[in-house]
């Protein structure tokens, strides 16, 4: 009773915003709350090369800037016309963008910048725009919970403390070993962030994940942890089956676990690497150059979404848009749990956790060089890229890719039409500042990505 209780309530806040904001209507702007009543006219004042788009993404709640600006009537302020469809993986994704069968989607990451690397499918594809931070977990099955959840620290209570480091999982892969067995781990594509961060985590604690080789593009040379890939929506049954004894994912897939009762999120990728860059919106050099201003006001649509969507009080009816089945489809209260500024671990302990999901604040939707060049740190680390390159190389590479200057135009004419705050562009030269806030404490500094390599005791290193 319990759960229908809980669907019927966001149905109700979802259709009381649905009413509050007109999805599309004239009454739309109110859902803005950077927009006041006198606000500029919602016409673009771009000349919109090309109206009718079609846009792909992945069933997941970090594709949730396209629904928003599609359902809030966004992009028709620019006189788009937009389609979006939901894809059946991650390679069909990067095929029919490179193939021009779609305009643009929701992409990995990695995807874009592998695709200007080396590694993969070669395309020139481009990100004007950073859909959101963090959003990930790493899920383990109940028997595995079980085994390492006596190496697991407890505060007085007997409260689990977090973040959990693979370090209680190393006695668990080794006794695997010992008795001869594979520990089989997924993760959502070769290139994804899930990939990077559950190879991070392990390694951390001296689990090895695998190297990849021109003889082994599975990444699975040398590991103690077999990683495999697993469309994300597929990821609880694959565990259920025992496929697979943990993933990598995005959600509402590692809440899906919980409240199946197949499985405990032990860590989120927040705690991996906080607020670490995660989906990027991608589209071809080709339709940038060919359409310049159909990109920055597809661009000016997503950052409007990104700052509706990072509004507390927008979440509970975007869980509702994102519960519908043309977008991710999954019950509304497994979205929730997430999605409203918790996170459930193990069944009943669900925490605080306001940064899961970000899609606005900390500069989340701009496409810094320093978080494309840590992804391509991670490629050579693990041998995706196999040949050593130099720092001006990584730069270089970052600058095909990352496009902050489309961001910049569209975010400076929302500034104009007093949708966003002059204050929300960085003044940066695309790169963070230096962090240490990873797992294991090491530092990442952008613009000396060599440098950050030698700092693993495994993987390739390259002074």
């Amino acid at each position: 009773m319990k759960r229908i209780n809980s669907n019927i309530l966001y149905s109700i806040l979802f259709a009381f915003a649905l009413t509050l904001f007109s999805c599309g209507g004239g009454s739309k702007k109110k859902s803005d709350s950077s927009e006041s009543s006198d606000a500029a006219p919602a016409t673009s004042a771009l000349e919109i090369e090309k109206p009718q788009l079609t846009f792909g993404f992945i069933k997941l709640t970090d594709m949730a800037p396209l629904a928003i600006a599609k359902e809030l009537g966004y992009f028709e302020d620019e006189g788009l016309f937009v389609t979006i469809e939901a894809q059946s993986n991650w390679k069909n994704v990067l095929d029919r963008v490179i193939d021009g069968e779609l305009d643009g989607s929701h992409m990995l990451a990695g995807q874009p910048i592998a695709a200007n690397c080396g590694f993969g499918r070669q395309a020139n594809l481009v990100t004007p725009f950073s859909m959101d931070l963090n959003g990930n977990g790493i899920t383990v099955s109940n028997a595995i919970w079980d085994a390492m959840k006596t190496n697991v620290p407890t505060d007085a209570s007997g409260k689990t403390i977090h973040p959990i480091k693979a370090d209680a999982l190393k006695p668990v892969v080794d006794k695997y070993k010992a008795d001869g067995k594979p520990f089989k781990m997924g993760m959502v594509f070769p290139v994804s962030t899930h990939n990077y961060e559950i190879r991070y985590w392990l390694a951390a604690a001296n689990i090895h994940p695998g190297m990849y080789t021109a003889d082994n593009i599975q990444g699975q040379v040398d590991a103690e942890v077999l990683l495999s890939v697993t469309p994300p929506p597929q990821m609880p049954a694959t565990l259920e089956a025992g496929t697979i004894y943990g993933y990598c994912v995005g959600e509402p897939w590692n809440q899906q676990a919980v409240f199946k009762q197949i499985g405990v999120p032990v860590v989120t990728n927040y705690e991996i690497w906080k607020n670490n860059p995660e989906k990027v919106f991608v589209m071809t050099q080709e339709f940038i150059d060919k359409y310049p201003n159909t990109a920055v006001a597809v661009t000016k649509a997503l950052i409007r979404a990104g700052k509706w969507l990072d509004d507390p009080a927008n979440r509970p009816a975007a869980v509702g848009i994102l519960s519908m089945p043309d977008y991710v489809g999954a019950d509304s209260v497994v979205i929730a749990n997430s999605m409203t500024g918790t996170f459930e671990f193990e069944k009943g302990d669900k925490r605080s956790l306001p940064d899961f999901n970000v899609f606005y604040k900390y500069h989340a939707t701009y496409p810094f060089y320093s978080d494309a060049v840590w992804f391509l740190t991670q490629m050579r680390r693990w041998g995706q890229i196999p040949e050593a390159k130099d720092d001006s190389w990584y730069l270089e590479t970052a600058k095909k890719v990352y496009k902050p200057e489309i961001w910049t135009k569209a975010a400076e004419l929302l500034v104009a039409e007093g949708k966003i705050p002059a204050g929300d562009i960085p003044v940066t030269d695309g790169f963070k500042a230096p962090t240490t806030d990873f797992i294991d404490g090491v530092e990442y500094d952008g613009k000396k990505p060599n440098e950050y390599l030698t700092k693993f005791k495994i993987g390739n290193k390259d002074l």
